[in-house]
């Protein structure tokens, strides 16, 4: 995948061994100018449909691409603003799809998206899929799932560790296209990237086969892309449930100011 010198990005995403369609959409974008790439930064995107066979490949699909569209046009200088517009436009559009299409009433989709901007890091999160950051030989998740075993989590009735494998870890209690309203998590100002950090996106037909020590092993010690095809490799193995998605981002260091 095509990026400007000071990030490597790989994707991949595969419809695993159980489902006929994959309900998963993901994009990295990019401005075309130098002047718009410097305002705007990096922009990584992914989602995780549901609602049947078209009603999940549609919203997941309406979601990344009205994120990047927003994102992108209504951009005034704050990331976090611009992607919490971009959010609430996908929320809209996929309620007016399913309107216009009453064979798909309860479509939705589940969206994490990030900017990076120079070293600052921003992002906004709806549902289940998950962003991580691995830095060093460290993994930390960066987004809390908005599912009905996440509040059981943070109540403590249910341990982190027991989470992984809960019966009923897929019920969402957020997500695009669903409700009124949606609420939308945001990263709080003054994240700074560090060399060598890695950002990993994916779908939970990954993290809900995959440990996070399992990823962790495969960001520090592979490039992205081999890092992708392995952990994909790893959630067919156990059986690929759901369809996979991943996306790593690994940032270097700074371009040399050009004198």
């Amino acid at each position: 995948m095509n990026a400007r010198p000071g990030v490597e990005v790989a994707s991949l995403t595969d419809v695993g061994c159980q489902r006929e369609n994959n309900e998963d959409s993901f994009l990295y974008w990019e401005p075309t100018g130098d002047e718009d790439f410097q305002r705007k930064g990096r922009l990584a995107v992914i989602a995780d449909g549901m609602g049947g066979y078209e009603g999940g490949q549609e919203a997941s699909r309406l979601a990344v691409e009205t994120v990047r569209e927003v994102y992108d046009h209504v951009f005034s200088g704050d990331p976090k603003i611009a992607l919490l517009e971009a959010f609430a436009t996908a929320h809209e559009r996929i309620q007016g799809y399913a309107e216009q299409h009453p064979g798909l009433h309860g479509m939705g989709t589940t969206c994490t998206a990030l900017v990076i901007r120079g070293r600052q890091l921003c992002f906004a999160h709806v549902g289940d899929s998950r962003l991580y950051l691995v830095r060093g030989s460290h993994i930390s998740r960066l987004t809390r799932d908005h599912s009905y075993v996440g509040r059981l989590v943070e109540s403590g009735i249910v341990r982190p560790e027991d989470a992984e494998k809960h019966p009923q870890r897929h019920i969402l209690t957020a997500a695009l296209g669903a409700g009124t309203e949606v609420a939308v998590e945001s990263a709080e100002p003054g994240m700074t990237l560090q060399d060598s950090d890695d950002l990993l996106l994916c779908t939970d037909g990954l993290w809900g086969v995959v440990s996070e020590e399992e990823m962790e092993a495969a960001v520090t010690r592979h490039a992205p892309a081999v890092c992708c095809a392995m952990l994909v490799k790893l959630a067919r193995q156990r059986g690929g449930p759901d369809n996979i998605t991943v996306q790593v981002l690994r940032v270097g260091r700074q371009p040399q100011a050009q004198s």
